[in-house]
């Protein structure tokens, strides 16, 4: 390191402007692209897009699929999002997958702007809202499902191809889904308070639908994968309905300013394990973090002193979760691979990262704006320590890694080309509709060697196991396959480091003309 220190005055000035020069270098040899992985992240959800597809479309070898969705059963269930690799449309990830990127858009949402982002940001959101306004039929129905994931996974075609079932699957009064409809409430919500300046008319009707789906999970309860029995084998509602619910109920909260709402969060606060269950993870199936973390923003607001103690307790379960990722619990902390990215589980693990740098992104800005700091087991941590270790966790996701790979699709050098995903691993319709059945999907496009000849621009896919060791290859679904929820809650995450980047640079550039 260059030292300025024991030196006449006269050279003082040189000594630090070339630290100062010094200090860029470091920092732009090691910088990743923070715009080009935003832009990137909001192309895949064009990727995934079902249904007619819009005269603006920019991922062009994707074209119409899914036109007959819900037609056997008499509604309109055309558009929403693919989930992942395959064709099927599941109502509880891509309702989180909306959650997020609405929450994303709700915090950083001039970020996105000022990267020239915020458009493509709404549009994706509205994709997906406009799917689950179909979807709820009546107040009391919620369409779950569209497609078999059994059939589906016997086939490899091109969405454009589909010859698979289109079976659609419900919740209603006699088959109960409190947890689906409570994280469609939810999403539905957050895309209110997103919509609210830029078309009324939408945010309130939103909102309507929100309360609608609200009640009706929470009159009849129960799981939705015990009424949707073919969702169970591919999305298991493990944590049950119970977060569901005071999710919902926390963001209708924050979309209406209603105490109503606010009165559920607390007053079910124990019984349905609000601040009972400390958590290590958060995902489209756990909410109890995110929760955690919505309930602590609510700490500071003056406005919500008689709540204050249950509101405490909810923090306090907040903490414990930030503390676990930065391995400062004593106790149970989330795992680390040996570069240090964190491991919770060997399928989709990214998953998971994604939604811990959101959540540690917000969490970092709680302290920041309350002037406060964090305490782990007796030690206290700053904003900045919280922020730099999230930031740490993307860089390794564009690059930073033992593997040299970026595992978010289509950026920088090296990335996974042969992702497991139908539509990207055969030949685009646009370029060849020479119809492709299923088994000749399999024999001459799934087991091709070859790179995929679509690239799955945006994807982040499921990463390295817990050794940091990752193998691009179709077959290895555990590692190589995306889904939304994946990359939706890096979106925000992009265009915050984006933004907080720029000050950096000018700080720096403010500190070399000394």
């Amino acid at each position: 390191m260059i030292q300025c220190q024991n030196i006449t005055p006269r050279f003082a000035r040189h000594c630090c402007l070339l630290f100062s020069i010094f200090t860029i270098f470091i920092t732009t040899t090691l910088a990743f692209d923070y715009a080009d992985a935003l832009t990137k992240s909001l192309l895949y959800f064009e990727a995934q897009r079902s249904g007619r597809l819009p005269y603006n479309q920019r991922v062009s070898w994707r074209d119409n699929s899914g036109l007959i969705d819900g037609l056997e059963q008499g509604v309109d269930l055309v558009g929403g999002y693919y989930d992942a690799g395959d064709h099927v449309k599941f109502g509880l990830p891509m309702a989180f997958t909306v959650t997020m990127l609405s929450w994303g858009v709700i915090e950083f949402r001039d970020q996105i702007g000022r990267a020239g982002e915020l458009p493509h940001a709404l549009e994706a959101i509205k994709w997906g809202t406009d799917y689950l306004i179909k979807a709820h039929t009546s107040p009391n129905v919620l369409w779950a499902e569209v497609g078999d994931g059994d059939t589906d996974h016997y086939c490899w075609q091109r969405p454009e191809d589909m010859t698979t079932s289109r079976q659609a699957y419900k919740i209603d009064e006699n088959n109960p889904g409190s947890d689906l409809a409570g994280e469609t409430a939810a999403a539905m919500a957050a895309a209110s308070i997103v919509f609210r300046r830029t078309n009324p008319y939408y945010s309130h009707l939103l909102l309507h639908h929100a309360q609608q789906l609200f009640e009706f999970g929470d009159k009849y309860r129960g799981k939705y994968d015990a009424s949707v029995k073919e969702a169970k084998s591919y999305y298991t509602s493990v944590s049950g309905f119970m977060d569901e619910l005071l999710w919902g109920a926390m963001w209708l909260y924050k979309a209406t300013d209603n105490e109503d709402y606010l009165n559920y969060v607390i007053s079910n606060a124990q019984s349905f394990g609000g601040i009972g269950w400390a958590m290590s993870e958060f995902s489209w199936d756990v909410k109890y973090a995110g929760l955690q973390i919505l309930a602590s923003k609510l700490v500071m607001d003056e406005k919500q002193k008689k709540h204050r103690d249950i509101l405490e307790e909810y923090h306090s379960k907040a903490k414990y979760y930030v503390c676990s990722c930065l391995n400062k619990n004593n106790g149970s902390n989330v795992d680390r691979t040996p570069a240090g990215l964190l491991h919770i589980r060997q399928w989709n693990n990214m998953q998971y990262v994604s939604t811990a740098v959101f959540l540690l992104t917000i969490y970092s800005d709680i302290l920041r704006n309350s002037n406060q700091k964090l305490e782990c087991n007796g030690e206290l941590v700053d904003d900045e320590e919280i922020h730099i270790f999230a930031k740490s966790q993307v860089d390794y996701i564009l690059g930073g890694n033992p593997m040299n790979t970026s595992y978010l699709v289509g950026y920088g050098q090296k990335y996974p080309t042969r992702v497991h995903h139908r539509g990207a691993s055969i030949v685009s319709y646009r370029e060849n509709k020479g119809f492709i059945g299923c088994t000749q999907g399999y024999d001459n496009w799934y087991s091709r060697e070859e790179n995929n000849p679509n690239v799955l621009v945006g994807a982040l896919v499921g990463g390295p196991d817990s050794q940091d060791h990752f193998s691009d290859n179709r077959a290895n679904y555990m590692q190589s396959e995306a889904c939304t929820y994946n990359t939706a809650p890096l979106v925000g995450v992009f265009a915050n480091l984006l933004s907080l980047d720029h000050h950096t640079h000018d700080d720096q550039l403010l500190l070399a003309s000394y």
